[in-house]
């Protein structure tokens, strides 16, 4: 009896991406199959069209971009892939919209581990069915080694606007609440401190997560919510200035309602940074007529993400344009825009 000799998988031969792997041949269809595919698999991807072809319901639609450069790529809390994810259904449902559809574009350098490759790949396919969206085309490049740092993700999503729901920057009004649902700097110092290397009795972790059943129940249980933003870079402050500024009125927020966890507040201290302006990527800031607010934040309460859902100001009609403070000293000052970016590459 001949014994023929199995010829092992080409990527089972390299630990590491090659320039082929980007090149379009035979090592570019093992990755897709031996990486990708095994996790990512729909009915939608598994045609491995040049195009997914959808069905949509009838309704607005609400599109989305974003791109990921986030350093370290793993982080306590999370890693590249479920941000991508999470990032980007938040960006839609802070519309109003189910998403429903997302695409997902990488670029790999030349060297970088296969191991922690599909990592990233499993544990985007578990952040998309726990949002209930599914990835249904994507593309891959390889670059070459110090072109690119590891691994980026672009991610786009689609979404259909619930009927009746009017979320925009520019509905304040006049003595509306302002609610964030949880401790404020999570990921930001998650990233800020594992970059560094700096240790603290309790490990700071992301605070990165879906939000788009929370925010569902939020809707079904007030429609007339005024408006949602996920404040991610630039953090509260840069979310409320934004709200601020395009509504034509002023926020005043209350030092001593805003949730900071002890450690988050103790590195901000230490780096000299303001806790407001640190990036979220598991929060959200709304805005709702003040006799619907307690309502929201009971619904708010009952999802682990936002259990520390607090009102933490109000709109006036004083300042347009201006967020401002009422310190813990009885004193206020004003909450401006960081004139750069404090902590670079943190999504």
């Amino acid at each position: 009896m001949t014994i023929v000799p199995v010829c092992p998988s080409p990527i089972m031969q390299h630990e590491t991406v090659q320039m082929a792997h980007g090149a379009g041949g035979r090592l570019s269809q093992t990755l897709m199959q031996r990486v990708f595919m095994p996790h990512l698999n729909n009915a939608f991807l598994d045609l491995l069209d040049d195009q997914a072809k959808l069905d949509l319901p009838s309704g607005r639609t609400a599109f989305t971009t974003d791109t990921y450069v986030v350093s370290p790529v793993f982080f306590p809390g999370g890693n590249i892939g479920e941000l991508a994810v999470n990032g980007t259904v938040n960006d839609l449902a802070v519309g109003g919209a189910r998403p429903m559809y997302l695409s997902a574009g990488f670029v790999l350098e030349e060297g970088f581990s296969l191991t922690e490759l599909e990592t990233i790949v499993r544990s985007m396919a578990d952040a998309a069915r726990k949002a209930g969206v599914m990835i249904v085309t994507g593309d891959t490049k390889v670059v070459g080694k110090g072109q690119c740092d590891k691994i980026f993700i672009n991610t786009s999503g689609v979404g259909i606007i619930r009927e009746g729901v009017d979320l925009s920057c520019r509905n304040l009004q006049p003595g509306d609440s302002i609610i964030l649902s949880g401790t404020a700097g999570d990921h930001g110092m998650a990233i800020m401190t594992s970059r560094e290397g700096l240790s603290f009795q309790s490990q700071i972790t992301s605070d990165c997560a879906a939000l788009n059943g929370m925010i569902a129940a939020v809707l079904d249980a007030v429609p007339a919510i005024h408006t949602m933003r996920d404040p991610t870079r630039g953090g509260v402050a840069a979310t409320l200035n934004e709200l601020a500024v395009s509504s034509g009125v002023g926020i005043e927020i209350y030092e001593t309602s805003i949730p900071v966890k002890p450690e988050v507040r103790g590195a901000c201290e230490l780096l000299g940074i303001d806790p407001l302006h640190v990036a979220n990527e598991g929060k959200l800031v709304l805005a709702v007529a003040a006799e619907d607010a307690e309502r929201v934040i009971d619904v708010m309460r009952s999802f682990d993400h936002s259990r520390d859902a607090v009102i933490i100001g109000s709109v006036v009609n004083d300042h347009p344009g201006m967020v401002v403070m009422r310190t813990a000293f009885g004193s206020r000052r004003i909450i401006d825009l960081p004139l750069g970016e404090q902590l670079p590459r943190i999504c």
